[in-house]
């Protein structure tokens, strides 16, 4: 048997503690990371836009101001059509309401006839599941509560931490030129600059897996029959962009309008086997394939670091720990010691770097 040599010994432990101290800090401080990265990638994106408009002539905070408030305004218009699609749904409530009670009627009957349960059993059953979950139902009640109540928070946040960071941005970049050697200064400039190259890519790759969901949503609704299948089916591809909320309020729609008009509780069940199929293959085919691809890294860094995101920070950190990779994979390019750090989160292939 070979012996191993110590200093890989030690080299492989310090980077099992530093990945176990990364981790536990970024679970348990999760209430200032994930606001502050998502501040940081709407800063990398806005940045072009502000040093556009400086360079037109317009103040720095006014160009701050303008930038910010545009992001404000598309969020706003994302939270508009949310509040459509409930409107919408309100107005079909009774129709729909009628067809639950039939159902519900239908159900009752069949369980009669088929395994001889009369109403009176089925009313006793209903009633203990009720009573069973109502420790249930008041966790997941105060659960939403705080989600609400977390969400207001980083709906504020964000657009305070965003300003600021492209208000200090020189005096922040100054920082980092003063935290290392003067000599990488330049690989310091060259990962920020490439850094917000890689979060334009980010954002186009995000535009095209929006426009493919969009696609095969509206597809697999026209196929069953459902009316308007491209309305609903974009809709619910933008409203994907609110991870398990947004495609929850999006299906309500087309699964009560199909009810309605069908009369047949299949097509309500054929509207939800196409957003989660078509929910499954995003998650774990189309994004990977269509970000992954563009940041170049490959695909399964990409599924993994998906799952790893979601188990530490949840549906944000689906989305923000793809970005944290690329920085991760830019920095590893310039650094002799994580070239092995490169050929992991690549394609292959190594970048020769003076």
């Amino acid at each position: 048997m070979i012996p191993i040599p110590t200093n890989r010994k030690i080299y492989a432990l310090e980077i099992l503690q530093y990945t176990l101290l990364i981790s536990a800090l970024l679970y348990f401080g999760k209430t200032l990371f994930i606001p502050l990265s998502f501040a940081i990638l709407i800063s990398f994106i806005l940045y072009p836009v502000c040093k556009w408009m400086e360079n037109k002539g317009i103040s720095t905070s006014i160009s701050i101001f303008l930038s910010v408030f545009g992001i404000l305004v598309f969020f706003g218009a994302i939270a508009y059509l949310l509040f459509l699609q409930l409107i919408e749904f309100s107005n079909e409530w009774q129709l729909l309401r009628v067809k639950l009670v039939e159902t519900g009627t239908l159900w009752s009957n069949y369980l009669s006839d088929r395994f001889n349960l009369s109403s009176e059993k089925q009313f006793i059953f209903l009633k203990n599941v009720i009573d069973n979950s109502g420790t249930q139902a008041i966790a997941f009640v105060q659960n939403t509560i705080y989600s609400l109540s977390e969400s207001v928070f980083y709906l504020i946040i964000i657009p305070i931490y965003s300003i600021l960071i492209l208000y200090y941005r020189r005096l922040l970049v100054n920082v980092l030129y003063h935290i290392f050697p003067s000599e990488k200064k330049e690989t310091i400039r060259e990962i920020l600059v490439e850094t917000i190259h890689a979060y334009y890519n980010f954002i186009k790759g995000m535009l095209l897996v929006y426009l493919i969901v969009g696609l095969l949503n509206s597809i697999g609704l026209a196929l069953i029959g459902i009316p308007h299948p491209f309305l609903f089916g974009f809709i619910a591809s933008i409203l994907t962009f609110i991870p398990y909320v947004g495609i929850l309020i999006s299906s309500l729609l087309p699964i009560a309008i199909s009810w309605i008009t069908f009369n047949s509780i299949w097509y309500p069940i054929g509207v939800i086997f196409v957003f989660s199929m078509v929910q499954l293959l995003e998650a774990y085919i189309i994004f990977p394939f269509a970000v992954g691809r563009r940041l170049k890294i490959n695909t399964l860094v990409i599924i993994l670091v998906i799952t790893l995101g979601g188990i530490l920070w949840g549906a944000a950190g689906m989305i923000l720990f793809i970005p944290f990779v690329s920085i991760a994979k830019l920095i590893a390019e310039r650094t002799k010691e994580l070239k092995i750090l490169e050929v992991l989160l690549g394609e292959g292939e190594i970048t020769k770097k003076k």
